[in-house]
């Protein structure tokens, strides 16, 4: 072997610098591409896109509590349990809203007799009336007659005197009856027994009193699942007293904290894919926006922080963004208050569209008193007609 030719050791010295060379131009060229990839995604796709992991379910939460105050009999419902709008949760003693009733019962029964009172009053009053007339009309005849007898001197002017003082007194007598029958015509013209105002202040007591009775039975002003129960049977309750809360689980949204440089795009319309910790990636819910808040989460807090101050840092803050779900897949997973989830919202549509009416929260109602208090007026007419049959 020539003394002139490399080793084996120094050719392998050799190349390993291209080898290197060659792999780093691999790796960078890799590299080079996976930046255009992802700026190419990025630019077509992912721009707009807005995701954020600070999102949460939220419901109405409705506090129930008593309208009259009373003992608590019996407690129908536990914690978790499922009720409908109407079902029963809470009876308390209507013992005394009974008596109450009663007593507004008769009262308004009392009303009614003592108008039809003053309703036949008016025909005594006016029969009083006209003999007074009568008697008022036969005094000034007699009055002219004697008159005529005395001027000739056959009639001594005691007498005449005598008749025109009667005369005075029965047109006083006449005035009185006009205006204790014009006084008792003021109360009842233009208007019949049932609804005289009397009356009408009689059926209202009956009516309050009746609603007193109804409202003991506490009820479900819409359906959900009932939380937070702490009554117990025997307890003293007053008008207000928190029972229990029900939850619609059926009405639920998404309360997404954006931050401020993530909102310049979003407008109220736009779809969002969701996902629920609880069910994992494996399960999507889709809605959209159905609107942002007023202000930062900070702005609203119990101490908001106070910026003008000489040590203020700046901190990004977010907005609350309300999204509505789609019914049809709460029903397929139900979400319970509080969950965390994960939103992304598609900004593409920068004009916004009309959200979907499946995708918008149904608004909160529960049920009046109006509907029923019909059965209170219902009671109320019979009891008017039963005091009215012998007028």
């Amino acid at each position: 072997m020539s003394d002139n030719t490399p080793s084996p050791s120094i050719q392998t010295v050799q190349g390993q610098p291209r080898k290197r060379k060659a792999l780093l131009a691999v790796m960078a060229t890799v590299f080079v591409l996976a930046g255009l990839a992802w700026a190419a995604w990025w630019l077509v796709h992912g721009r707009w896109f807005q995701e954020t992991d600070d999102a949460y379910v939220n419901g109405h939460v409705m506090q129930i509590t008593p309208q009259v105050g009373g003992t608590v009999l019996s407690v129908r419902v536990e914690d978790t349990d499922s009720v409908k709008a109407g079902d029963l949760l809470v009876e308390i003693d209507r013992a005394d809203a009974r008596v109450a009733m009663e007593q507004a019962e008769a009262a308004l029964a009392q009303a009614v007799r003592e108008m039809r009172g003053v309703f036949a009053g008016n025909n005594t009053l006016a029969a009083q009336v006209r003999a007074r007339q009568t008697e008022v009309d036969r005094l000034r005849q007699d009055l002219v007659r004697r008159q005529a007898i005395a001027d000739t001197g056959a009639l001594a002017m005691e007498e005449l005197y005598h008749t025109r003082d009667a005369l005075k007194t029965a047109e006083a007598t006449l005035s009185a009856a006009q205006e204790q029958l014009a006084a008792s015509k003021s109360q009842t013209d233009g208007i019949k027994v049932e609804a005289h105002p009397a009356v009408q202040r009689a059926a209202a007591r009956y009516e309050e009193t009746w609603l007193a009775w109804q409202r003991a039975q506490v009820t479900a002003p819409q359906g959900g699942m009932v939380a937070r129960r702490n009554v117990q049977v025997g307890q003293r309750v007053a008008a207000g007293t928190p029972l229990m809360t029900v939850i619609p689980l059926d009405q639920v949204w998404v309360d997404a904290n954006f931050k401020e440089n993530q909102l310049r795009h979003m407008k109220v319309g736009q779809p969002v894919t969701l996902r629920a910790d609880v069910y994992g990636s494996d399960v999507e819910f889709h809605g959209r926006i159905a609107g942002v808040g007023a202000g930062t989460g900070a702005a609203f807090a119990l101490l908001p922080a106070q910026n003008a101050t000489g040590n203020w840092i700046k901190v990004v803050q977010r907005v609350p963004v309300r999204i509505a779900l789609d019914p049809e897949e709460i029903a397929r997973h139900p979400l319970r208050i509080g969950l965390s989830m994960v939103a992304e919202v598609n900004t593409r549509d920068e004009e916004g569209a009309k959200p979907a009416p499946s995708a918008v929260t149904p608004v909160a109602s529960i049920k009046t008193a109006d509907t029923d208090i019909e059965q209170a007026r219902a009671r109320v007419r019979e009891i008017i007609q039963q005091n009215l049959a012998h007028s």
